[in-house]
């Protein structure tokens, strides 16, 4: 069983930056696939942004909507994927979501966080 908790959540005005953090139980963190995902009130939750292990590295994917605005890392040693928003638009308001795959089953991700709100004000 792997424990996924996110944390950095809150409020910021449009156009500010906060930077969400994940951490996910485990000693092969490393080779996890990692992901955020979205959901805002009366929306089907979305994907945002992920980090899918390499043997060389890791590759990173990002919604377009979040392009260029948001960041998503990973610090092995720290068991922690970050995701850097920048230029937050009130449209990202949302409780943000960490998602874990420990075995390789991506796009899939057996492990979920319970979450955390982001809310910009315009």
């Amino acid at each position: 069983q792997v424990q996924v908790v996110e944390s950095g959540g809150g409020l910021v005005q449009a156009g500010g930056s906060l930077r969400l953090s994940c951490t996910a139980s485990g000693r092969t963190f490393s080779r996890y696939n990692m992901g955020w995902f979205r959901q805002s009130p009366g929306k089907e939750r979305e994907f945002v942004a992920a980090i899918r292990w390499s043997g060389s590295g890791s590759n990173t994917y990002y919604a377009d909507s979040v392009k260029g605005r948001f960041t998503i890392s990973r610090d092995n040693a720290k068991n922690t994927v970050y995701l850097q928003m920048n230029s937050l638009k009130p449209e990202d308001t949302a409780v943000y979501y960490c998602a874990a795959d420990p075995n390789g089953n991506w796009p899939k991700y057996d492990y979920w966080g319970q979450g955390t709100q982001v809310t910009v004000s315009s």
